[in-house]
């Protein structure tokens, strides 16, 4: 196995697709820039996971989820998911992808913001994001179709377990800290983190949950972040910053806050995290949780699963109803 090993945060820049026949030009750049980085470092030490941000593919252009299926969205797997495999498979790498617009033909009134864990064998899990950032995005959470279900898969892979979550879950504590306590090693941060809330103080947001999450859960953390200008998304600019944090919150490598393309490597380890986990008696936040002693995510004032389809209207009412207005 390899336990130790350097991870590469990608940061994108595309212009947003109108249609999903423009993915593949997006998915041939990624590739590029996958091998690009594999033989850059390579006098350095073997990249083996690489991460690639939030809407790398598509992004939600439209507010209506009829739409969106009908030209943006696409099931998994696909086309384009096989050509991360031949590429993890060629080079012993896992790619977290950037996430896809999904439909699925048993949901067929909504749409899943989702990344996949792709490795040589071929997927090794999908996560779909379960906070979508409401009330601007209209995709379905897993939570809305089964409350009660387990929404974070984490991968036992050759180079450590392996959990997603995307963009706005990490403001909520509770994902990041279910993906650990299913085993996860390493977290995979896929974003579209805007500005105000990057890299600059004093609204750092970025760098703050991610350190704190890497923290708290005693996890690697490598965050990748689109890095796209107002003029692409607008009303919207992302300053990209991408970085890699170790199991106590240190940063190893940050890209510079700014728009581009850039990419952040640095060195994981799980050989030592296994053995600082094992040994740690202190501020081991795992070990000494108490979970009998909350009861917060039983109170009322709480998001319910959504009624389909979804649109920025109902989730203004359910936004007002779990604030307890009327």
């Amino acid at each position: 196995m390899a336990l130790r090993y350097l991870a590469a945060a990608i940061q994108t820049a595309f212009e947003p697709p109108t249609h999903r026949d423009q993915i593949g030009s997006r998915v041939d750049r990624m590739c590029h820039m996958v091998e690009q980085t594999i033989a850059g470092y390579q006098p350095f030490g073997d990249v083996r996971l690489l991460v690639f941000p939030e809407f790398a593919h598509v992004v939600p252009i439209h507010e209506d989820v009829g739409r969106l299926l009908a030209d943006l969205a696409v099931e998994i797997p696909n086309d384009y998911i096989d050509q991360y495999v031949q590429l993890c498979q060629a080079h012993g790498c896992w790619i977290q992808t950037g996430t896809f617009l999904e439909r699925d033909p048993q949901c067929p009134d909504v749409v899943f913001n989702t990344s996949v864990l792709v490795g040589p064998k071929g997927v090794e899990s999908i996560y779909r994001k379960v906070n979508p950032w409401i009330p601007h995005e209209v995709h379905a959470s897993p939570h809305d179709l089964d409350p009660t279900g387990d929404h974070f898969p984490v991968a036992d892979t050759e180079i450590g377990r392996i959990g997603c979550a995307i963009c706005y879950d990490w403001l909520f504590p509770e994902v990041t800290r279910q993906l650990a306590f299913n085993g996860a090693e390493v977290l995979c941060r896929v974003s579209a983190y805007m500005d105000p809330w990057g890299a600059t103080p004093p609204m750092d947001w970025w760098t703050l949950f991610n350190r704190a999450r890497a923290a708290e859960n005693r996890c690697y953390v490598v965050a990748s972040n689109q890095a796209a200008t107002m003029k692409q998304f607008p009303p919207f600019s992302w300053p990209g910053a991408s970085m890699v944090v170790d199991y106590d919150g240190r940063i190893l490598a940050q890209a510079e806050a700014g728009p581009g393309e850039r990419v952040v490597v640095a060195s994981i380890d799980i050989e030592a995290l296994r053995e600082d986990r094992l040994r740690r008696l202190g501020h081991d936040t795992l070990a000494h949780h108490r979970p009998e002693a909350y009861s917060y995510s039983q109170n009322s004032g709480r998001m319910g699963p959504a009624q389909h389809p979804i649109s920025t209207t109902s989730l203004r009412d359910r936004i007002k109803k779990a604030k307890g207005q009327s």
